[in-house]
């Protein structure tokens, strides 16, 4: 199956860079959200995004790339789509309705994809009429830089299913790595206790958050450090995923730093909200 057309559900900062560099590569996109205000700011965002590609020179005509985004209320107009992302927030009652309802949209040989970055694939499929379609695209923020696509196989995805999905994160050229569903993947198995940790050490007094991003990023090469990149994400993911990892595994390793939850129970989410670890000017 070749992909010619794709259905993004959620127009946050992940459901809004899936949708430009599917649009980049030349498929048709339909971009969908309830609320009609992140529509909008999805689009700005995108415009934003493709103006600065043109200044680098990446890019020559961004209004074709906007062109091929369908920015819609409505669900209904995935109907025809060959491939539905989801990309809604990271809890698990609002990813399987809105499985649920793409299952009953889209057509039977349609893929059904899920952005999840830890929620368990089998679980999700479990919920769509034709589970051997179901698999994860885990995409990396910010989108429309990061290479990798973590492909995630449930144990119900076929063969068919994950050839197909490959063959499109290579053409939005990304390079994909193929994993086996389990609590996390190995991306935010790995990731997110590091990220934990170091919110332990700011927790304990141990150093200030400046000096923790330092030691990460030139003891250990670091693009960014892991507070800055837990504001990057988004504090209530981090948690999200961690509260994930610590139900599934029943380790206390996993349990959530007791700031990191006082931080998303203040609202303090990171650059989304204006204030996580660091303070960002609106």
């Amino acid at each position: 199956m070749e992909i010619q057309s794709v259905g993004v559900v959620g127009a946050g900062q992940m459901g809004n860079g899936i949708a430009q560099v599917c649009a980049m590569a030349g498929l048709s996109v339909v971009l969908t959200d309830v609320s009609s205000k992140a529509l909008e700011k999805a689009q700005a965002t995108i415009a934003n995004s493709l103006a600065r590609l043109v200044k680098k020179g990446q890019l020559s005509d961004p209004d074709a790339v906007l062109s091929r985004i369908v920015f819609s209320n409505e669900m209904a107009d995935l109907a025809a789509v060959d491939i539905a992302i989801e990309a809604a927030t990271e809890r698990l009652e609002i990813k399987i309705d809105i499985l649920r309802q793409l299952s009953a949209l889209v057509r039977p040989e349609a893929i059904i994809a899920s952005n999840t970055s830890s929620i368990s694939l089998t679980v999700l499929a479990a919920q769509v009429s034709q589970p051997q379609r179901a698999i994860g695209m885990h995409f990396m923020n910010p989108v429309p830089v990061m290479q990798l696509v973590e492909i995630i196989r449930a144990l119900q995805t076929d063969d068919a299913t994950h050839a197909a999905t490959v063959a499109l994160a290579e053409r939005l050229g990304k390079t994909p790595v193929s994993v086996n569903d389990a609590p996390g993947f190995v991306s935010n198995r790995v990731l997110m206790p590091m990220i934990n940790e170091a919110v332990f050490c700011l927790y304990e007094g141990i150093a200030t958050p400046e000096a923790i991003d330092t030691v990460m990023k030139l003891g250990m090469n670091h693009p960014i450090g892991p507070l800055a990149l837990a504001d990057l994400i988004g504090l209530d993911t981090c948690l999200a995923i961690m509260d994930v990892l610590y139900h599934e595994f029943r380790d206390s390793k996993y349990r959530a730093c007791p700031l990191l939850v006082q931080k998303v129970a203040a609202g303090h989410l990171g650059r989304k909200s204006g204030q996580g670890f660091y303070r960002y000017d609106q």
